[in-house]
């Protein structure tokens, strides 16, 4: 059952009219996200959520309109999964653009988008070479998790990285043990430990194939 559904499932390029449903799937999987939390610095449950989905939809919107790796993992029509790669050709931490900032702080809060850039300048300060790129979310769908989507995923997100030729490879922070299992399973290494903020974690490497 499982091996049929997963023959089904099919990974491509999101479409402008995708955004919404991936804004979703990626609000319901990092709703309880230790630097999110963390970063959006606010105690009522309803102004985090607002705020959680004012800052997922301005990110998401800014990497498309970047053109970055925005994937879908399909089961027929329907998205079940999202990945979202940042590459340092656009950018990212302290130099994001002013247009960016200001649609963030109306939606986050001057705070949150400080935590954001530090974020992403702690992660690139770290990487070998501007020529990796960060894995910003990926998620699946609250229905379908466990089922081994997340593992195909992340396998796309690979072959992807492997097809860029301006890319060494992709970099991504991790604070959940569960999740530092499955990228170290597909093929990542722990580069350093990183506090970003209160939350503590790993900054784990894939290094491109042709740096295999």
């Amino acid at each position: 059952m499982e091996k049929q559904a997963m023959e089904a499932c099919k990974a491509v390029y999101l479409t402008a009219e995708d955004l919404r449903i991936a804004a979703s799937i990626i609000y319901n999987a990092y709703h309880d996200d230790p630097f999110l939390i963390d970063a959006l610095h606010c105690d009522d449950t309803l102004q985090y959520e607002q705020k959680l989905r004012g800052a997922i939809r301005e990110e998401l919107n800014e990497l498309w309109q970047q053109e970055q790796g925005l994937i879908g993992l399909f089961l027929g029509k329907r998205l079940v999964g999202v990945a979202c790669i940042a590459t340092q050709q656009v950018p990212l931490g302290e130099a994001r653009y002013w247009h960016w900032r200001m649609k963030m702080l109306i939606s986050a809060g001057w705070k949150s988008t400080q935590a954001w850039m530090k974020k992403e300048h702690q992660i690139i300060e770290s990487l070998p070479s501007n020529h990796f790129a960060i894995l910003q979310f990926i998620a699946i769908s609250t229905n379908e998790q466990g089922k081994g989507y997340g593992s195909e995923l992340v396998k796309t997100v690979l072959s992807w990285c492997d097809e860029q030729p301006d890319l060494d490879g992709v970099g991504v922070f991790v604070s959940d043990p569960l999740h530092r299992v499955l990228f170290s399973t597909q093929g990542f290494d722990k580069l350093e430990e990183l506090a970003i903020g209160s939350v503590t974690g790993e900054l784990m490497l894939y290094r491109g194939r042709q740096n295999g």
